[in-house]
């Protein structure tokens, strides 16, 4: 039976998650359980190499733990601003259309012309992925995901995505989605994480610490 909390959190239960490397099993997480809450903007803060990343991917399903699993009755984007799942071989309206089949998009039509505007790829849209640079396949990825209406967003690096001027326009149409949705981001620029976050995950030796304050979290982030 589902408990009342149940549909507003996302819980890792259990997780071991490892890579096999020449010098053995290196692992990121073992036995981890812990609950992250969803009616909070949330930033991932953590030193680099301690799994920031790989947490991630273990939210959006496009890695799985080696042992326990990821549980959650939201529907949560993959990472945005990479070009995670886009195809090289595939045009970008290719790409728009696959990811809008996945997703459940029930106006296809719509969603391509949507993300097509918003990406700024004018012609290239109808050319293959792999003749775009990379700040053109960030942009469709990005587009792709926030035309799409998540209840969790989870954002790695947005200040990564395109020039100065997409940018801008990245960082309000997340700022506007952050009104309805959630927000889990990863980020180096302290002024994305203020800007975007209310409360902080602290991610150290494996274990992760929820800060109901911002600042909080960020000062013992920083002490580490």
């Amino acid at each position: 039976m589902l408990e009342e909390g149940d549909f507003t959190v996302i819980k890792l239960q259990g997780v071991t998650k490892f890579y096999q490397t020449e010098l053995g099993k290196k692992y990121i997480f073992k036995d981890l359980s812990f609950e992250i809450p969803t009616d909070h903007n949330i930033a991932i803060l953590g030193s680099n190499g301690a799994g920031k990343s790989t947490l991630f991917r273990l939210l959006a399903g496009s890695e799985y733990p080696n042992k326990g699993k990821v549980v959650t009755h939201l529907e949560l984007s993959w990472p945005v601003a990479l070009a995670t799942g886009i195809h090289a071989e595939m045009t970008g309206r290719e790409n728009t259309r696959f990811i809008g089949r996945i997703n459940g998009v029930n106006d296809l039509l719509e969603y391509e012309d949507k993300v097509k505007a918003f990406a700024e790829l004018g012609k290239n849209y109808e050319l293959p992925v792999k003749t775009y640079s990379s700040g053109m396949r960030s942009r469709l990825a990005f587009a792709c995901s926030i035309a799409i209406d998540f209840d969790v967003y989870l954002i790695d690096e947005v200040t990564s995505v395109g020039d100065a001027g997409f940018k801008r326009k990245a960082k309000q149409a997340l700022l506007e989605k952050s009104r309805d949705a959630s927000v889990i981001m990863v980020s180096h620029d302290m002024r994305d994480i203020r800007q975007f976050c209310d409360s902080a995950i602290v991610l150290h030796a494996g274990e992760l610490t929820f800060y109901n304050d911002l600042d909080e979290g960020i000062r013992h982030y920083q002490a580490l």
